[in-house]
């Protein structure tokens, strides 16, 4: 739906700016390897697109010394093949050398641009090497076609509220998730004994 809307906003602007003459990029740098862990130790780090999820990652890795840092609600872009894939920071996190984080004043704006440039990415994949990428130079001198503040504005104050539901909704599947991953070893080994419930009485609050 936000995408249909961005290019019915912008769909017919033809290219006046580059990408740097809206958006804050931030190209990733892998800090040191024995600096990695998965016991959450430090800050949250992604490596690439591996941890990439349908909007956000996947926490998986942790770093003592992080480097480069991604903020909260900024794009992540793979930057090595295949470039152009999107997600957006959950929380703020270090960035290895796979990604780069891309913000502006209109995060939701910022987003469905990215996302209306993947033609022109994917022009980085395999172009003259095995593996594709894009380095800082060539991603801030992306050509983008450019509206006006206002424009911009109106389209932020749409889609915005429809970003905040999906935030919304990654939240509570993740403390869901969390509570699952806390009772089921409890449930496994009888800590917490359910032989009492009535299921009768579960089943008839789950219908009404």
């Amino acid at each position: 739906m936000a995408d249909a809307l961005f290019a019915d906003a912008f769909g017919d602007l033809e290219d006046n700016a580059v990408l740097s003459d809206i958006a804050n990029i931030t190209m990733g740098q892998s800090p040191a390897g024995t600096s990695y862990n998965e016991e959450g130790v430090g800050t949250v780090f992604y490596q690439g697109r591996g941890e990439f999820g349908w909007r956000y990652p996947t926490q998986r890795l942790f770093t003592t010394e992080p480097k480069r840092m991604a903020k909260a609600g900024d794009v992540l872009m793979s930057v090595r093949a295949p470039v152009g894939d999107l997600n957006l920071a959950y929380e703020d996190c270090c960035i290895g050398r796979g990604l780069a984080a891309i913000s502006c004043d209109y995060p939701s704006y910022c987003l469905y641009l990215m996302r209306s440039l993947s033609k022109k990415l994917d022009a980085y994949n395999g172009e003259g090497t095995v593996f594709g990428s894009i380095n800082g130079k060539a991603l801030k001198g992306l050509e983008i076609a450019l509206p006006g503040i206002d424009d911009i504005a109106t389209f932020e104050a749409m889609v915005a509220p429809i970003d905040a539901q999906i935030r919304c909704n990654e939240t509570e599947s993740r403390s869901l998730s969390q509570l699952r991953d806390a009772l089921l070893p409890k449930l496994m080994s009888g800590e917490i004994d359910v032989s009492k419930v009535d299921l009768t009485q579960l089943n008839n609050h789950l219908a009404d």
